[in-house]
């Protein structure tokens, strides 16, 4: 799988965009490195995660720093928890909860997902001008998260399968997927994305729950970057353990 993404740059920092969605008039996303920010080793540099060891004030530079990347619009964060709720926002005032994916069709509103090997997956219907942003983790994988988001997409937005755009951000690619114990923790029906060595291919795997949940696969885009053999673009848990996490951004404007 090629990484057919887009580099781009703007005010010092480095973000990454899917051609797919770089199209869509009225929507901005990106996914940004790790380069650019505040924080101090192992945290370098723009870390945007609390609750990990780095300094409360860097997180909160890094934050307004992206912010600012996209034109100083409200970047929402949620409680990521490997589960498949789907936070709907309606509204500019809205409840924060535990939450794995968010929806939107309010304009300047930017929800963002932190990421350090799990997948960011970005969707957007142009034709309901609806944005959507999912933390899929393995645990999201194997509970696909996906598939509720695009369901709660349709049944609360409105919105077509057919007409969504979706772009598989960098993350832990079948390189370096390992599941030693993967037959007490990867349902049996999942087996068939493994290889001999035991690494599995979570990018397949997110592009058929988008085809399965009725988005086209000619509209899907994967950014086909490993994060654990991309250290130097991206923060990854498997790879350096103690580490940061960079965001997914993706809103309407």
């Amino acid at each position: 799988m090629n990484n057919n993404m887009i580099l781009k740059e703007k005010n010092g920092l480095s973000f990454f965009q899917f051609p797919n969605l770089a199209e869509c008039s009225g929507t901005r996303h990106g996914i940004f490195t790790r380069s650019g920010g505040c924080s101090k080793c192992p945290f370098q540099s723009l870390n945007v995660s609390f609750g990990i060891g780095d300094e409360e004030e860097a997180i909160r530079r890094n934050r307004l720093l992206i912010s600012k990347c996209m034109d100083d619009r409200k970047l929402v964060f949620i409680n990521q928890v490997h589960g498949t709720e789907v936070l709907e926002i309606r509204h500019s005032e809205f409840e924060m909860r535990n939450a794995d994916a968010v929806i939107t069709d309010v304009r300047d509103i930017i929800p963002v997902i932190q990421v350090g090997d799990c997948q960011a997956v970005l969707l957007c219907d142009p034709e309901k001008h609806v944005v959507a942003n999912v933390h899929s983790g393995w645990r999201g994988s194997i509970s696909n998260i996906i598939g509720h988001t695009v369901s709660a997409m349709r049944t609360g937005m409105g919105c077509n399968p057919r007409h969504m755009l979706a772009g598989i951000g960098p993350s832990l690619g079948p390189c370096c997927a390992e599941f030693i114990n993967y037959k007490r923790e990867i349902p049996e029906k999942f087996w068939k994305y493994k290889d001999e060595s035991n690494h599995f291919d979570f990018w397949k795997i997110s592009t058929d729950q988008l085809c399965e949940a009725g988005v086209l696969r000619e509209n899907i885009c994967s950014g086909g970057l490993c994060s654990k053999c991309s250290t130097d673009l991206f923060f990854s848990y498997r790879g350096e353990r103690i580490t940061g996490r960079f965001a997914a951004i993706i809103g309407l404007c």
